[in-house]
């Protein structure tokens, strides 16, 4: 089970951007979001996660 960057819940199904996951049920209610709607800016600011590097070591 991978950590949703949206959620923060493990999750099993979902997709990957880069080295981030997103549930299917994030992905869902993203796609279903206006962007008058005030969870717009709450999924814009944890997606902003996918962009930070990661260093593995």
């Amino acid at each position: 089970m991978k950590k949703c960057i949206i959620c923060e819940e493990p999750q099993k199904h979902g997709i990957h951007l880069y080295t981030s996951f997103i549930c299917t049920d994030c992905e869902k209610a993203m796609i279903a979001t206006s962007t008058k709607d005030p969870a717009y800016r709450y999924y814009i600011n944890q997606l902003k996660v996918i962009k930070e590097t990661k260093i593995f070591s």
